[in-house]
């Protein structure tokens, strides 16, 4: 083949993806629902509207200047605890107040069926919002010995991770989850180096599509949490590759024994038990391509055995009729998230208010969530950290409060894309920003350490002793019965 006709080829090739991507990015669903009304506990649901192409509308990361920091809400300040990280994703604090963060990105995965032009774009749209290129691997500490908010000492732990998120540490053991797998090493508080090849506690589905693993220990420390998001959107690779995602698996730490602790969870991230109840509770980022205000990402407990319906059900009782599979009987049993945080925020890093805590009163009973930011919506979603307050039940109520804003900027460039929360040893909140490759810390100047969240307690309703037939009674304290009597 001569070099004009190979060229001649390329250029066709090269004009047919330029075409591709133009099409993608001058087309799409505008949003017409009121942005407020889609978010709280009873969110208004748009009818859908099935895109066969995605409405692309990417917020291309520009950075942060020098003397630049996201706008605090009021009473709020913000400073840099570091910078200059490697895409930073998720945090977590030791107790002896050193901070651990993992940079990374998706793994690289070759073999297996592919739709190329899916992969093709989906790559080009990665690389346009600052998610593409080659996984740090590193697990990081960093360390504010002198405690002026800054963190003076950055040590690297390990480089030899593969696509590391979730992280976790108790009882002298830290446990980090690869995109297939979770590992504990032994590590005891102050160490600089982590040593030691890992032991496997638990295989997990590899990273295709939704790759973050994210981990929490129970309090207990007897059981870890592991959150597992779905390759597809609604199941398109079939469902037999979905096994062993879109759900948050339960490790019993003294056993080995893993089972599904909570399901039809299409792309579960942050996790955190709940101050006032001790229940789990999640961020769970929803499906795609039903418009621009369909579907929001929410905030939800977790029951054990608890079924949110993917692929086939979303929020609650609506059937998405693009999946094609038999419906199980099990949908019939689906819960209803508690809480919408919107269409398309890709709501990822999750913490309670929790004692000693200084963000002020305005901030100190309930659930902040990074909020990652849209590739899919117009106009954009997310990208900010808000506040949702809960009651002293335990329950989310209100509207979303601003915390961090002025990532995305008025051109559609974004400095900064929010993705994980954590608490500091000194009461400040981390928001690790990975485009940005910063560590920011919140906090109220001035304010004082806040109490803990007061735990529910009741008394528990008295055993039933026995059955003597629809005219029995069990005594004065029979409620049951005197209501049927009513």
């Amino acid at each position: 083949m001569g070099i004009l006709k190979k060229l001649g080829i390329a250029l066709i090739v090269l004009l047919l993806v330029l075409g591709i991507a133009g099409y993608f990015f001058t087309r799409g669903d505008t949003a017409d629902v009121d942005f407020a009304s889609t978010v709280g506990t009873d969110p208004t649901l748009d009818e859908p509207e099935a895109e066969s192409f995605p409405t692309v509308a990417i917020a291309e990361p520009v950075g942060w200047a020098k003397d630049e920091v996201p706008v605090a809400a009021e009473g709020l300040a913000v400073t840099r605890f570091a910078d200059g990280l490697d895409h930073p994703r998720t945090l977590q604090a030791l107790p002896n107040g050193d901070i651990l963060v993992s940079l990374t990105r998706s793994p690289k995965i070759g073999g297996g069926e592919s739709n190329w032009l899916r992969d093709l774009v989906a790559s080009f749209l990665f690389d346009k919002a600052g998610a593409g290129g080659e996984s740090a691997n590193q697990l990081v500490l960093l360390r504010d010995a002198d405690g002026d908010g800054s963190a003076e000492t950055r040590l690297v732990l390990r480089d030899d991770l593969d696509s590391p998120s979730g992280l976790a540490w108790g009882d002298g053991t830290l446990y980090v989850a690869n995109h297939d797998e979770v590992l504990a090493f032994d590590y005891e508080l102050g160490a600089t180096e982590l040593l030691g090849e890992g032991r496997k506690i638990a295989d997990l589905a590899e990273g295709t599509g939704h790759w973050m693993r994210n981990l929490e220990l129970h309090p207990e420390g007897d059981r870890l949490y592991a959150a597992v998001g779905s390759k597809s959107n609604i199941g398109e690779d079939g469902m037999e590759i979905e096994e062993g995602r879109a759900l948050i698996w339960e490790i019993n730490l003294e056993t080995g024994r893993q089972r599904v602790y909570g399901a039809g969870l299409r792309n579960p991230n942050g996790l955190a038990f709940s101050p006032w109840s001790g229940e789990l509770w999640t961020t769970v980022n929803e499906r795609d391509m039903l418009g621009s205000d369909l579907v929001p990402d929410y905030l939800t407990n977790v029951p054990v055995g608890s079924q949110y319906g993917w692929p086939w059900v979303y929020y609650g009782d609506n059937f998405d009729r693009r999946v094609k599979y038999p419906i199980p009987q099990y949908i019939n049993y689906v819960r209803t998230p508690e809480y919408a945080l919107g269409p398309h925020v890709a709501a990822l890093g999750l913490v309670f208010s929790q004692e000693g805590a200084k963000m002020g009163e305005n901030f100190a009973s309930g659930a902040f969530i990074a909020q990652h930011g849209s590739w899919n919506r117009k106009p954009p979603s997310g990208y900010d950290v808000v506040y949702v307050a809960f009651d002293e039940r335990g329950n989310p109520t209100g509207k979303p409060v601003p915390v961090l804003t002025g990532f995305l900027k008025e051109d559609g460039t974004t400095r900064g894309r929010p993705t994980w929360v954590e608490w500091a040893g000194d009461g400040s909140l981390l928001v690790s920003d990975d485009t940005a490759g910063i560590i920011w810390r919140v906090f109220a100047p001035g304010a004082a350490a806040q109490a803990g969240v007061e735990r529910m307690s009741g008394e528990r309703l008295p055993a039933q002793r026995e059955l003597r037939g629809i005219e029995a009674s069990f005594g004065e304290d029979d409620f049951a019965r005197r209501v049927t009597a009513d």
